[in-house]
């Protein structure tokens, strides 16, 4: 098994203001099942997308090299000519159509422009057969599980004599039983020479049926390694060994242990169930986990923005339920969206508007804003946050990232609250800027009031929260604090490596 299949030779792509990938390499061997591991935002979804041709050829430097020839992909389309296909976490099946007719799609068997249906359907069963799929060949997608649809989606890989696979988080919304079936077939598929590289967060299944593994952080290729030399540590502690550095303020030492300010009781909603956590006043609250593992969908049902199942939300001692975002604000609860472009500011409206627009009553006269108002408090928090702006009037539009995120803090402080949630705080601002809202939320804490950030940089997590609740798979795996809040234990409960090392209370 030592002929290389793939060869990705110092990998190089760079998005404005981003380098989302630095010289990475990748070799992959023939029939070989091969893990790409590294946290998010490690460069593995960008690293897919330049092999696949979703980033075409001449917009990224370095050379790819498949079964010895060099590539020039322009599009999927010619990454899959070349046999290289991909199966994303977010299925591309059409879930009214028919297995078959999902096997074949853009691929299909035709004479003069006419589906030869009898050659479809007999296609289909020896492709269902090999993958293990025992339904009719036309039983629509949409009356099938998610486990059995990655199987048809691999059929359909197979359709195109595929010889490298490659699967992003396949396991992610699988049962136990679905996994193993699952594993079978790519096991099946090694046997007949045909290469896979599985995209995984969850060690456990990367030390069970891959051969080798390639670690990748912050963009930048770490290193390739054996799984039968190395252990799970081995690895986590090639995805997160980094230096924290001078980034972060010192942790606060005016906690009230017994002040909690919220008090959360087996919540439950859409993503997430039997979610128990405090916050005690002047405290910063760390949720770390991987992609997809609830943490945003607990922050925006604690707030009434998404509706919750059952379970008891306590403020200040006092049992709350709210039913809209607004009921929370006036209580005293506000949350930073992560997506502030879209959902937390008004990009075409004035740096003024956007600060006054969650409080405009006190802006207001008669139900008419006030300009003198609007302006005024707008200067104040302007003032408080050191944003740095040519003018109240001009279009928020024109900030840098870092002080946009700084008008989206002083537009929800307008409202004084007394619990803050930070939705991805720093993300896609500069290390100034950074360290600058890092200051601000202690300094929040030093005024007594409680901070939750939600963030999938753990560096952040560690270097900003005194404790650190880590989610897994819409469940909370473990607490931890002190000096057990370390970037290798909050992957060992994220990945579900090691749920029972909980540490610290909730």
């Amino acid at each position: 098994m030592s002929e290389i299949i793939l060869d990705m030779k110092n990998i190089t792509k760079v998005f404005p203001g981003v380098k989302a990938l630095d010289n990475v390499n990748l070799q992959v061997r023939k029939g070989e099942i091969h893990a790409l591991v590294g946290e998010n935002g490690a460069g593995k979804s960008t690293l897919m997308n330049v092999l696949s041709g979703i980033h075409p050829y001449g917009t990224y430097s370095g050379d790819v090299f498949f079964e010895g020839k060099k590539c020039e992909f322009k599009n999927v389309r010619d990454s899959e000519k070349a046999g290289i296909a991909i199966i994303h976490q977010e299925l591309a099946l059409n879930p009214y159509m028919t297995v078959a007719e999902n096997i074949f799609l853009c691929n299909e068997r035709s004479k003069y422009g006419i589906i030869n249906w009898d050659r479809t359907n007999q296609e289909a069963k020896k492709l269902m057969a090999k993958v293990g799929l025992k339904e009719k060949h036309n039983t629509l997608v949409m009356d099938i599980g998610v486990g059995k649809q990655q199987l048809v989606e691999i059929a359909k890989a197979v359709s195109l004599n595929c010889k490298l696979l490659i699967l992003d988080e396949p396991t992610s919304s699988l049962t136990d039983k679905e996994t193993v079936k699952l594993f079978q077939v790519v096991k099946e598929l090694k046997k007949k020479g045909i290469s896979t590289l599985f995209i995984s967060h969850r060690m456990k299944e990367v030390f069970e049926i891959c051969d080798r593994v390639t670690v990748l952080k912050d963009g930048s290729y770490v290193g390739c390694m054996n799984i039968s030399e190395i252990t799970h540590e081995d690895v986590i502690r090639a995805m997160v060994g980094r230096d924290l550095g001078e980034l972060y303020p010192d942790k606060s030492s005016k906690i009230e242990e017994d002040k909690f300010l919220i008090k959360v009781e087996n919540l439950s909603g859409d993503g997430f169930e039997n979610i128990g956590f405090t916050l005690k006043k002047g405290e910063i609250l760390g949720f770390a986990g991987l992609v997809g593992a609830g943490r945003s969908e607990v922050m925006r049902g604690l707030c009434g923005i998404d509706p919750i199942k059952s379970g008891e939300i306590y403020l200040n001692g006092k049992k709350q339920r709210f039913k809209r975002y607004r009921d929370a604000v006036k209580k005293g609860i506000c949350y930073l969206t992560e997506d502030r472009k879209n959902s937390g500011l008004f990009l075409q409206m004035s740096i003024a508007k956007n600060i006054a627009s969650a409080n405009l009553e006190a802006v207001s006269k008669y139900g008419w804003i006030v300009k003198n108002r609007e302006y005024s408090m707008s200067e104040k928090y302007v003032k408080a946050l050191s944003i740095k702006i040519p003018g109240l009037s001009y279009p928020i539009s024109n900030l840098s990232g870092g002080n946009q995120q700084k008008c989206l803090i002083g537009k929800w402080l307008s409202t004084d609250p007394k619990v803050i949630i930070m939705d991805e705080p720093t993300r896609g601002i500069d290390v100034g800027a950074k360290r600058e809202i890092h200051n601000l939320l202690r300094a929040l804490c030093e005024q007594g009031v409680g901070v939750i950030i939600v963030s999938s940089e753990l560096p952040e997590i560690i270097g900003v929260a005194d404790r650190v609740a880590v989610m897994h798979e819409g469940k909370l795996a473990g607490f931890l604090q002190g000096e057990n809040i370390s970037e290798e234990n909050i992957m060992k409960l994220a990945s579900g490596a090691s749920l029972s090392m909980a540490s610290g209370v909730s």
